[in-house]
């Protein structure tokens, strides 16, 4: 495998800051692709050395997906686990449950780490996690720990500094929107009579007074006006609610069941096999609309999710950043055919977008959070004031550009976008095959991708040797590009993409052009790498053109 460019800077700069200060946080949020990240580190430190690491995580889901990306990544590092069923140092690499760890007998039998790596480094500071932290540095006071998040600043305003002295880097959520890694918001504050209510809800321990949000919101009149605004604005897409307690989530379910809406309802209080079976059902495409209590905030993750409905108040930006982040992922064509994702629409009725504004945060290892109001801008159109990070009015429509402040002259201060070039970041070259840019090819040595434009859409494909060519995404042109992108880093490593790079300043062969049509004989420019993607395109367009035409003729359904 291969890194994206963006990912080998965060590696790098994590491996820097662990050299100097032995201990290091990295912030990366939802789609940057972290487990190969801290994959990376630890292959790095690990590999080559007689190093034992251990790579900690809360959930039994994390640690089998950590250790299935560590061994893709490094195939050569042996690795074992510690869960509640197994219990094995053996390999070089451990990957263990924290709360299993934890406990005094399977600390004892623990040996001494070179390197401890901490997923979801939030939880660094609970105490489970303290207690393998202080016991790996007691055994060993060189050892280094590596932390990874999404959300550095705790709900409960603990820092983190007490593990984590330095961050080595953070990549926002802008960039990966910008890259074609995640999917726009769009952003609608929506008050349906209650925003000078909600603003006098007590803050409790964790979060608002759920109790009194319940009171305020878990009402027929204020559900019904929520039901007449997702059916204007998002009727069409697939949409998780989060709500305040468990019967206003009940409510609002059978609600949008008896407007017609295939509703279901997911909470704590229900069995892990039902929950599982309705989260299932949702995944199919069976339910449209899904209503929780703090259940779906991390961890949970269904791509084709187009459509975030937020009914109560978060008092902290990382629990927002966590709901609003359930809809932001683009979508795989071949795990989701006929889904087609461009954007994510945010139904705020509560008050977080205006608490918090941009969903990009500022990482405090203190856990002092930012006080005061958020930022807000102007609507041109109807003098509506509106957070920063809204990007269409919710009372007019009026819709941002990209980067434009309130008079449209100006950057958004919290939250700029900037168009990112993949074609230039790529560790491969993009070749325009007809000069028009509607056909982009790429080449490795063991597979190849495409992004190709066609009635008003892009499609991304991709092949490889020993795999049939398939469908990665339909859509905008940038989440095409980055889908097909990152399909030649899966199949391709930092050795090939040299050495395909070395092609563009060499002549074609002759065997080359033996097989292309005659004008291209005489073109004198034509390099080895421009030839070979040309008859890739060549040798694959019967393939590439079913899979084109059959996406397109399919009855898709569209969030857009």
């Amino acid at each position: 495998m291969l890194l994206r460019p963006r990912q080998k800077l965060f590696v790098e700069r994590s491996i820097a800051a662990l050299d100097t200060h032995r201990n290091t946080l990295g912030v990366a949020p939802t789609a940057a692709g972290k487990t190969i990240m801290l994959s990376a580190v630890a292959g790095a430190l690990v590999g080559e050395r007689d190093a034992k690491a251990c790579v900690l995580a809360h959930r039994d889901e994390l640690t089998d997906q950590n250790r299935l990306k560590f061994v893709r990544f490094n195939p050569a590092i042996t690795t074992s686990v510690i869960d509640a069923s197994e219990k094995s140092w053996a390999g070089q690499v451990t990957f263990a449950m924290a709360p299993t760890l934890s406990r005094p007998a399977n600390l004892d039998a623990m040996p001494d780490l070179d390197l401890l790596i901490i997923d979801e480094a939030h939880h660094a500071v609970a105490d489970s996690y303290r207690r393998i932290i202080d016991r790996a540095l007691k055994r060993n006071p060189s050892a280094k720990i590596f932390g990874v998040t999404a959300t550095p600043n705790r709900g409960d305003k603990k820092g983190l500094r007490e593990v984590f002295s330095n961050v080595s880097d953070q990549i926002r959520i802008a960039e990966l929107i910008a890259s074609g890694h995640l999917v726009q918001p769009r952003t609608f504050v929506i008050d349906v009579g209650v925003q000078d209510a909600l603003r006098n809800v007590r803050r409790i321990a964790s979060d608002f007074d759920m109790t009194q949000v319940d009171a305020i919101m878990n009402k027929s009149p204020v559900t019904d006006a929520v039901i007449a605004n997702w059916k204007e604005r998002a009727g069409t897409r697939q949409t998780v609610v989060f709500c305040s307690t468990v019967d206003h989530a009940r409510n609002v379910a059978a609600a949008f069941t008896t407007a017609g809406v295939c509703a279901a309802l997911v909470h704590g209080e229900m069995s892990e096999l039902d929950r599982r079976a309705t989260l299932a059902a949702y995944d199919r495409g069976e339910i449209q609309l899904i209503a929780n209590v703090s259940v779906l905030t991390e961890g949970w993750d269904h791509p084709p999710t187009s459509c975030v409905v937020l009914l109560r108040p978060s008092s902290y930006k990382s629990t927002m950043i966590q709901m609003v982040g359930r809809g932001l992922r683009t979508v795989n064509a071949e795990e989701h055919p006929g889904v087609i994702k461009t954007d994510c629409v945010i139904l705020d009725f509560g008050t977080s977008s205006l608490i918090h504004g941009s969903l990009e945060q500022e990482v405090d290892l203190d856990g002092r959070l930012a006080a005061g109001e958020a930022p807000t801008k102007d609507c041109p159109q109807c003098n509506a004031i509106v957070p920063s990070a809204t990007m269409e009015c919710p009372l007019c429509g009026h819709v941002w550009e990209r980067g434009c402040d309130r008079d449209g002259s100006q950057p958004i201060g919290d939250f700029v976008m900037t168009e990112i070039d993949l074609l230039k970041r790529s560790s491969f070259a993009w070749t325009d095959l007809h000069g028009d840019g509607a056909a982009f090819v790429a080449n490795g040595f063991n597979a190849w991708a495409g992004v190709f434009f066609l009635n008003g859409r892009w499609y991304g494909v991709g092949g490889a040797q020993k795999k049939p060519a398939r469908l990665l995404s339909i859509g905008e042109y940038m989440v095409c590009l980055a889908a097909a992108d990152d399909w030649l880093n899966e199949n391709e490593s930092d050795e090939s993409a040299h050495k395909t790079r070395s092609w563009l300043n060499q002549p074609p062969t002759d065997r080359q052009l033996a097989f292309l049509p005659a004008e291209h004989r005489m073109d004198f420019s034509l390099t080895r790498y421009r030839a070979s993607a040309l008859l890739t395109f060549r040798f694959n367009k019967s393939v590439i053109r079913s899979l084109v035409f059959g996406a397109q003729t399919a009855a898709p359904s569209v969030a857009a």
